[in-house]
């Protein structure tokens, strides 16, 4: 089918192409003309630019009107249809032949040689050399190219001036007021095998209808006139009869139907229609007058600037249910989004649907670098993942920017369809490239983003990433390309020998600038990027990991206890967090109930002394093997089956994180948690829990540790001793917390409770029996305690109030004042 079009968007691969209706068609390279292709293939195989190739942008431009015919129509991944079109006049003249040539014809032709009294054009007809005069080119050449010669491969508007030898030579001309004169008449003997678009015809109004018109034109030709192409000034003045210029916009192969535009922009060849300003595409307009409704293919609206805009079907409501034809009556008012403009139907594509007017973004000029958006993932290739942002949006994330670390099997984490959060690395909105990255640490950073060179000033601190380590040092890459050096004697406050043995591409880092010059483009960085500056110039306490220090509580917050170090000055701050007061969860609690401020604990280990505090634990299982060298102080050397001591991280429903000392942590799944069948993960642990944990598997490649929780699996081999241990030592820490309530002495409750140890005797009074046969007791020695005792511990004798009894403590709950007691003889006796 041949078509009128006018050019879109120019790339170095193909042209977009607006046509009418609202469509779009691509025309590739390589569907320019043959010339054109010729020199592309010599380029190819020579491997070198040849200087009178031009690229397409300097040949072609925006607002162009060209005559194309379509190639194929493809449907892409995503169900969208791509129709594929050629300019190429072999393709769009080939109705013609050499006698059927004729003087005033207006035809597309390609400069295909420049000679020196002019040039050789390609018609596209077979057998007939086409030569163009320089001084029928002068007027052309002044005003459209500025004075620079024509190109091999350009698009001209040529008109006929002389046929000879029966069509074999024909000369032709591209001056403007001839091009713009030109029409189509009868003497010209077109037919409509060969008939062109583009062509101006003098026509007569048949019928005029709501849709549109039926013309009659050439004599015995008609054609069809739709509603978006009538002369927006007079469409309600036509009547049959009357007689208008119109032009061609279309021909029909099979089917000869033939479809005109009487919009004024192409009514003199060599036109060009009009463009919507640049700020307007993507604007929200608030209030949109219906004017007219077709049912078929959608509505047309006054915008508020009093032009036409035109919404498909498919964007006048959410889903084909929710549309009401009876909100599209002509005068209802509507909100809506400019979101294309349609260069051959000279008018605004907008939509009603609430979430493309609600949209962050519309085009790729509205993304900018930094950004955070969220996606779904499209296709992987091997190049990496294309994620679509929006339906007109696509961004690539290569593959080093796929995760933190470079992933071999990408497959394995990201499937077709699934949400990501991405960053935008590059976006050049003209060239239509959209580079994203998935790392983490840059998706999440706070840190300012920098992406020109100007903004880098000396001392600035950002997130970067890797793309080389040599041994002169590191090259580290930002956004929108911005590069530069850290130096070897920047990598670290220790020297490094080999930096590609200490970084790995891909990494992401923590800089600062150095220096900046921002004209040479060049970057100097460091990886020594200073913590806050110290106050007062007070030199910087640093803890190693392991270190033992004894602490005083300074303040009792919900989570832990901030205490400061007794050593130097005591002005180093630190924090035990509530579950690292001890290694048994019950404990943590009563701990942080029973100390005060102002009490000293001895011998506490630093965990971590990162950020703002230095963070401690009292868990003595976890401070004996950093003692005893039972740890892992980074990942590499991890090895499948050592026994590792941790504390849980987090409980999810799909298995434990623990944590070890130093920072290494690992995921016991649900099947590897416990020895008894696990329903819900949160009934088996809680976080803070110290856990002994044996080392299943190591994935280098996802940096993941998998670990096993279960006892049977846990064990060094004597679990009798191991228990006896524990046990031990839960009581050292119930000694240590009732030395504590002893200590407090403000409460008789209090006093009462440190008394109390299981195994201790009681004389106690029945108060009450249960319905589930529990009973409660009361007594001198545990005044304000509660005091209880389980049916199978009243023993074997029926017990009732009032009645007075001996009773053995088996635990006591300091934190909610409760005594469990027994009755039975068996436990009496001993």
């Amino acid at each position: 089918m041949l078509f009128l079009g006018c050019i879109k968007e120019v790339s170095d691969y193909e042209l977009v192409i607006s046509l009418p209706n609202g469509l779009s068609g691509f025309v590739p390279v390589t569907q320019i003309s043959d010339a054109y292709s010729k020199m592309l293939s010599k380029q190819v195989a020579q491997g070198e630019v040849l200087e009178d190739l031009n690229s397409l942008s300097d040949m072609y431009s925006p607002g162009t009107l060209v005559r194309c015919i379509v190639t194929s129509v493809e449907k892409s991944a995503d169900g969208r249809r791509s129709i594929k079109l050629s300019i190429d006049p072999k393709k769009v003249n080939k109705g013609l032949n050499a006698s059927a040539l004729a003087s005033g014809m207006l035809l597309s032709g390609f400069v295909s040689s420049v000679e020196d009294h002019g040039y050789l054009i390609d018609i596209g007809v077979s057998g007939t050399h086409a030569f163009l005069p320089r001084q029928k080119a002068q007027n052309y050449i002044k005003a459209v190219m500025r004075g620079s010669d024509l190109k091999i491969g350009q698009n001209l508007n040529c008109v006929i001036v002389e046929v000879k030898n029966e069509g074999r030579v024909v000369r032709l001309s591209i001056d403007r007021s001839e091009v713009a004169a030109s029409l189509a008449t009868e003497r010209q003997n077109w037919t409509l095998s060969n008939l062109l678009p583009g062509l101006v015809v003098k026509a007569r109004v048949q019928k005029v209808a709501p849709m549109g018109m039926k013309l009659s034109f050439l004599s015995s030709f008609t054609g069809v006139v739709d509603f978006m192409h009538m002369d927006p000034e007079k469409s309600t003045t036509y009547s049959p009869d009357q007689v208008v210029k119109a032009c061609i916009l279309s021909v029909h192969p099979t089917s000869k139907v033939v479809r005109l535009t009487l919009r004024q922009a192409f009514l003199h060849p060599g036109g060009s229609p009009n463009q919507l300003s640049n700020d307007r595409m993507g604007a929200v307009v608030e209030e949109s007058t219906v004017k007219a409704f077709y049912k078929q293919f959608g509505a047309v609206l006054e915008l508020d600037d009093g032009t036409l805009a035109f919404a498909r079907l498919k964007h006048l409501s959410k889903t084909r249910k929710s549309f009401k034809p009876g909100s599209f009556k002509a005068g209802c008012k509507h909100k809506c989004r400019i979101i294309d403009y349609s260069l051959m139907d000279e008018m605004c594509i907008v939509s009603l649907k609430h979430q493309i007017i609600e949209a962050r973004f519309l085009q790729y000029q509205d993304i900018h670098t930094g950004d955070v958006v969220q996606g779904k993932v499209f296709a992987l290739k091997p190049i990496g993942m294309q994620v679509k942002v929006t339906d007109g949006i696509k961004g690539l994330v290569p593959s080093m920017h796929l995760a933190d670390v470079i992933l071999k099997q990408p497959e394995k984490k990201y499937n077709v369809g699934d949400e990501v959060k991405c960053r935008v690395l590059e976006c050049n909105p003209a060239g239509k490239k959209l580079i994203l990255t998935l790392k983490k640490s840059l998706v999440q950073s706070k840190l300012p983003v920098l992406s020109n060179y100007e903004d880098a000033k000396p001392g600035l601190i950002t997130h970067g990433f890797v793309v080389c380590a040599r041994e002169f040092g590191c090259i580290v890459k930002f956004y929108n390309d911005v590069k530069g050096l850290v130096p070897k004697n920047e990598l670290s406050s220790e020297p490094i020998s080999c930096p590609d043995k200490v970084f790995h591409e891909g990494q992401v880092v923590k800089v600062m600038v150095l220096k900046c010059e921002p004209q040479q483009e060049r970057l100097l960085l460091s990886f020594r990027v200073s913590s806050k500056p110290a106050l007062n110039d007070k030199k910087e306490v640093k803890y190693q990991i392991g270190e033992m220090v004894d602490v005083k509580v300074l303040k009792k917050k919900d989570n832990g206890l901030e205490v400061s170090v007794l050593e130097g000055e005591g002005s180093v701050v630190a924090f035990i967090p509530t579950a690292h007061l001890s290694d048994f969860v019950v404990n943590c609690k009563l701990l942080w109930h029973c100390l005060q401020e102002g009490d000293v604990l001895p011998r506490v280990m630093c965990l971590s002394d990162k950020g703002e505090h230095v963070i401690l634990s009292r868990k003595s299982a976890v401070i004996s093997a950093v003692q005893e060298e039972q740890v892992v102080r980074s990942f590499s050397e991890i090895q499948p089956g050592m026994l590792l001591t941790g504390y849980v991280r987090n409980v999810m429903p799909f298995g434990v994180f623990v944590e070890f000392p130093f920072g290494v942590t690992g995921l016991a799944p649900k099947v590897s948690m416990s020895d008894k069948f696990v329903t819900d993960t949160k009934d088996h642990f809680v976080v803070g829990q110290t856990v002994i944990a044996k080392v299943m598997s190591i994935d280098e490649e996802k940096q993941r540790v998998l670990l096993n929780l279960k006892v049977s699996e846990c064990s060094s081999g004597d679990s009798a001793a191991e228990s006896f241990a524990l046990l031990n030592q839960y009581f050292k820490e119930m000694k240590e917390i009732r030395n504590l309530l002893r200590r407090r002495g403000e409460s008789s409750m209090a006093q009462g409770l440190s008394e109390l140890v299981p195994g201790k005797e009681l004389q106690l009074v029945v108060q009450d029996v249960k319905e589930d046969g529990s009973a409660l007791f009361s007594g001198s020695s545990v005044t304000g305690l509660t005091v209880t005792a389980t049916r199978y511990h009243l023993g074997e004798k029926s017990t009732a109030p009032g009645e007075n009894t001996k009773a053995l403590v088996l635990h006591v709950d300091a934190l909610t004042s409760k005594v469990y007691v027994s009755l039975r003889e068996k436990l009496l006796k001993q």
